[in-house]
């Protein structure tokens, strides 16, 4: 039972047919309403209808046993005097409720008195009928069989009899078998309909939701075989469910690509370390079997390789992991100015400019420009440092060979070198630019590459002003 309705489609279901069931019993509540008030009112203007009548007969002055309406055809009638006296009934009357009075045989009659108008609700003349008429509702029984029934009562003025009220009735058996009849119909109807509902909106849902089973099949399929070249189903009907899809497969061409990268990463974090790793182990072991032949600034110039290879690699693992800079306040002019120190053909020509984030990672994203800059420079490096648009820039330029346009972007993958015939000793391990690139994103900054004034590279670092 659990299983079966923690399916979207069960639940789906459940929760239209029982709107659709609140919608039903409401309005169906409504119609039953409505229905009974409807014949109610039509009971009572026939009763009213037959009350006035006789009214009228009694106002002309018509005898109790010449009275046309109690002869029963229209339903039950009982005139009253005053103190709740009958005065005349229908024939065949046996049983009355729901008026003044319960007797069903008349009374002998007795003089008017005048003094009891002052008990009415409404002054009338002696010939006139009152104008509001009042409605009960209530039973009779004539001739062996007992009815509900709607009546109204009306107050007359007799010249000779005094105040007279006049009760007829009007049967609610249609009324009765109206309402019982709807009530069957959706007792009978109702359940019928929300079987129809829940049917439709299970075959709706299903069709709704296949593209989505076929999501998380696919979707389970990769997770087993761990093959991220696969892509979901994507339906062509431009929904959620379509978009879904769209963003799965973008998930999983970003995870691809995430993957590969680090497949890379660590493939080429291997190769660059096996190399000072081996000629370090190979000057221990010359070192070891002859002493005289230890070449120990080789080693040493290993071992120092090694840790910026290290340092490198760590940093870039805390970048892709999230590491979040701090919020201090660096002025590049001054930075610049410490990273240019004791570098020769470096001039700086920078203006104070403040930043918000890491002194360390940007003070690293300016050593390795310059590093870069001095690396392939002839004679010259410059630094700039100044404001534009609300935008710190900071400029690094070199009268180098520059970098082709078509490699401005590739130079910042990692482990790239675009010099081939460039000896490992020399050029480093292909860090230090995509370090410089993850950390000024990670700043909400961008680096980008160009050319510079005097024809060699130029490297621009765009940082948000603190």
């Amino acid at each position: 039972m659990r299983r079966l309705f923690g399916s979207v489609r069960a639940r789906a279901t459940l929760g239209a047919t029982l709107v659709v069931a609140v919608a039903l019993v409401a309005a169906g509540a409504a119609v039953l309403l409505s229905l009974k008030s409807n014949l109610m009112g039509e009971a009572g203007t026939r009763a009213e209808h037959s009350a006035r009548a006789v009214a009228a007969e009694l106002a002309a002055g018509t005898p109790y046993d010449k009275l046309s309406g109690l002869d029963g055809d229209d339903g039950p009638v009982q005139v009253l005097a005053e103190k709740e006296r009958v005065v005349a009934v229908s024939e065949d009357l046996e049983k009355i409720s729901g008026t003044d009075s319960d007797r069903v045989k008349p009374m002998p009659s007795v003089a008017a008195r005048g003094d009891d108008d002052d008990d009415h609700d409404e002054s009338l003349e002696p010939g006139e009928i009152a104008g509001e008429s009042t409605f009960r509702n209530g039973s009779a029984t004539i001739d062996g069989e007992t009815e509900d029934y709607r009546f109204a009562a009306v107050e007359v003025e007799t010249e000779d009899r005094g105040r007279l009220k006049v009760y007829a009735g009007a049967p609610l058996a249609a009324e009765h078998g109206a309402v019982q009849s709807a009530t069957t119909v959706m007792l009978i109807g109702f359940p019928l309909l929300l079987g129809v509902v829940a049917g439709v909106t299970w075959l709706v849902t299903r069709r709704a939701l296949r593209p989505v089973e076929g999501i998380r099949s696919e979707m389970a399929a990769i997770t087993a075989s761990q093959d991220l070249a696969r892509r979901v189903p994507e339906p062509q009907t431009h929904d959620e469910v379509a978009r879904l899809a769209l963003t799965t497969n973008e998930t999983l061409a970003a995870l691809e690509t995430s993957v590969e990268r680090q497949r890379r990463f660590v493939a080429d974090a291997s190769h660059e370390l096996r190399s000072p790793i081996a000629s370090l182990r190979t000057q221990l072991e010359v070192a070891a079997a002859h002493p005289e032949l230890l070449d120990l600034d080789g080693a040493v110039e290993d071992t120092v390789r090694l840790q910026r290879l290290a340092a490198d690699l760590l940093l870039l693992a805390r970048l892709d992991a999230g590491e979040r800079p701090g919020e201090a306040k660096v002025d590049l002019a001054v930075l610049a100015r410490e990273e240019a120190e004791g570098r020769p053909g470096v001039t700086v020509d920078a203006e104070p400019v403040n930043v918000a984030g890491s002194r360390g990672q940007l003070g690293r994203v300016l050593a390795n420009l310059l590093d870069n800059a001095q690396r392939h420079a002839r004679s010259a490096v410059t630094v700039s440092v100044r404001t534009e648009g609300g935008l710190a820039v900071v400029g690094v330029a070199d009268d180098g060979d520059g970098v082709p346009e078509a490699d401005r972007e590739r130079i910042f993958e990692r482990f790239v070198r675009l010099d081939a015939a460039r000896s490992r000793d020399d050029g480093g391990a292909g860090l230090g630019l995509a370090i410089a690139r993850d950390v000024a994103v990670r700043h909400g900054g961008t680096l980008t590459a160009g050319r510079g004034p005097a024809g060699g590279a130029l490297f621009e670092l765009r940082l948000p002003l603190a």
